[in-house]
């Protein structure tokens, strides 16, 4: 009976740096940011009536 044994040491370490933990941060807060703006002041009907009730339940004003 023959036993294979495997050590394979290859790990994959995703560790970030702070720069690329901020940068990400960042970039997501605008993303955020303008999905908000655009749902919020939107003079298109479909989006205005997708969104209505969210933004009047978290006192975001539409009108």
């Amino acid at each position: 009976m023959s036993i294979i044994s495997s050590t394979a040491s290859t790990t994959a370490s995703t560790t970030s740096t702070l720069s690329q933990r901020l940068t990400a941060a960042f970039c997501a807060s605008i993303l955020g940011a303008c999905l908000v703006y655009f749902a919020g002041f939107s003079h298109i009907e479909a989006v205005h009536n997708a969104a209505h009730d969210t933004r009047h339940s978290s006192a975001f004003p539409c009108h």
